[in-house]
């Protein structure tokens, strides 16, 4: 059976801030090694982006065609 690996590596750019509301900025996520960006608008939706990038990873080494447990 395969560790699973809990961490990933993500390149974070924050192109936005905004001083008084530092809950509102813009960026975008990218996962290292894959494809696809991500982009966000406030921290709740970069926190979002990163924490369903680790459930999807979870759900797919589960679901592998040929994984034993």
């Amino acid at each position: 059976m395969e560790p699973m690996n809990p961490s990933s590596d993500y390149i974070i750019r924050i192109y936005r801030y905004k001083k008084d509301k530092p809950q509102i900025f813009v960026g975008v996520v990218e996962e290292v090694g894959r494809k696809g960006k991500r982009a966000f608008n406030t921290f709740d939706e970069l926190w979002e982006i990163l924490n369903s990038s680790k459930k999807k990873e979870s759900k797919t080494k589960a679901l592998s065609p040929g994984r034993r447990e």
